[in-house]
Formats: C-alpha cells, structure tokens, sequence
C-alpha cells in the first residue's frame, strides 16, 4: 500500500523539484552571469576572452569607489548599532505589555511601505526641520528602516520567552537594569545578533532612501549610489567586479543572520 503511495508521488516530486529548479534558475541565474563576467579578461559584456581577476585590482585603486565603501561602512556600522539598541528595547516593550494588533501595524509598517514613499517622508521632514543632509541624515533614516526589522526578528525570541522569570527576579530584589542584563539579554542575544546581521545588510543595500536623504558631494555617497552613478555610463566589469563583492557579503550575512535566527526560535 505505502509502495504504491510512493509511486503516485514520485511525479508529484519530480514536478516539484523541476518546478524549484527553474525559479531558482529564474532568480539566480542573472547573477551568476554576472559573476562569470566580473572575472572576464575584455572589457566587453558579450564576448569571453579568458579569465582574469584584473577589473577586481582595477576596482581597489578606484579612489571614487573605496570612498564610498568606506562611508557605507560608516552608515552600516552605526545605523546597525542604533537600530539594534531601540528596535531590541522595543520589541521587549511591545511583547511584555501585548498592547494589540493597531500598534503592530504602527511599528511595522516602515516594514511594508514603499521605500521611495519612505525616503519622500524622511526628506520633508529634514526640509522642514532645516536639518543639514549628509552622511547623518542616511544614518538617521536607516535607523527608522532598520528598528521594525530588528524589532520583527528579536520578537521571534521572546515569543517563548517565560515573563515570570523576569518577576521573580524583581521580586528578589534585582532592579530593571539588572534583570535585564543578566536575565533578558541572554534569553533574546541570539535574537538579536541575528536582528543586527539583517540591519547590517540592508543598511549596506540600501539605495533608494540613501539617495534621497544624502547630502551633496561624494562625501555622502555610499556605494549603492556609486554602483548608480556608474552605471548610467554602461556596464563594465569594473561595476561587475564591485556587485559580485556586494552580493557575496550581503549573502553571507543573510546567512548568517538565518543560521543565528534558527538557533534563537529553537534553543
């Protein structure tokens, strides 16, 4: 009986296995093929010539490029540390006093709008504020992206998490600073490394909300607006060389940020 159950769904597999093939060929395909070009020796898209790491070294000498890699590292590492302190502190408030879903749709929702709607938003209100753009003003924004994110994924933690351990340990006398630090933070810190991982990475990716909110001059340009700039004059392997290095961090850390983020809701 169970032999001929497996036989029926034998196709069904199959079917579904060709199925997964083709949607991952779909997604990825596009940018292995861009990948395979970034090493290629010619300087044009259409014919392989021999393999070469040349446009990787012509890459490393760009002053342009290394000055916008380094100011998207400055926006990465201080949005991720900011966004991972409030959203944390958040979604520990927002679990422990369970106010309703209206105020969940509240935090989330720099999560689901459009971010060129967000951008629009956060530039009027620097306008309006008269505040000074420039490599602040993308740090400031990314925090506003960044804190439902970090919020979404530390909550996945607390979710188990048993409130009447942190009573009790009120109870015996531990003020809130305490409880927290040797209480709370161990139960969520995978929770929220992982949350800082993914604020990372999409700090890093970020190009609609940076270009808005940037300030004039290369010395607010991150190197999603460098790619941009660059590009409007065609593709090089220059520019391939720059994403596939993009594509391989952001890859890692969303990997990572899933691997930690598994072990948060399992252990």
């Amino acid at each position: 009986m169970l032999d001929g159950a497996n036989a029926r769904a034998a196709p069904s597999r199959v079917w579904l296995s060709g199925h997964l093939g083709l949607v991952l060929l779909f997604l990825y395909g596009p940018i292995l093929v861009l990948m395979a070009l970034s090493f290629n020796q010619a300087g044009l898209p259409t014919a392989w010539t021999g393999f070469s790491v040349k446009w990787y070294g012509v890459l490393l000498e760009n002053e342009a490029v290394l000055a916008a890699a380094r100011n998207t590292l400055i926006v990465a590492v201080t949005s991720t540390l900011l966004a991972t302190a409030l959203g944390a502190l958040l979604a520990i408030g927002v679990e422990y006093r369970r106010r309703g879903p209206a105020l969940e749709a509240v935090l989330f929702a720099p999560m689901i709008i459009p971010d060129i709607v967000l951008a629009i938003a956060l530039l009027s209100f620097f306008t309006l504020l008269e505040f000074t753009l420039g490599l602040h003003s993308i740090i400031l924004s990314h925090v506003v992206f960044n804190i439902a994110f970090v919020c979404a994924v530390v909550r996945t933690r607390l979710r188990g998490f048993d409130w009447s351990v942190f009573e009790a340990s009120v109870d015996l006398g531990a003020n809130e600073a305490t409880t927290f630090r040797r209480v709370i933070l161990p139960a969520i810190l995978p929770g929220v490394l992982a949350g800082a991982m993914l604020s990372f990475t999409l700090s890093v990716d970020e190009f609609i909300i940076a270009f808005f909110t940037a300030g004039p001059g290369q010395g607010s340009t991150t190197l999603p607006m460098q790619i941009y700039s660059m590009i409007r004059f065609g593709v090089t392997p220059e520019i391939n060389a720059m994403a596939t290095i993009v594509m391989a961090v952001s890859f890692a850390l969303v990997l990572l940020s899933q691997r930690i983020n598994k072990g948060s809701i399992t252990g």
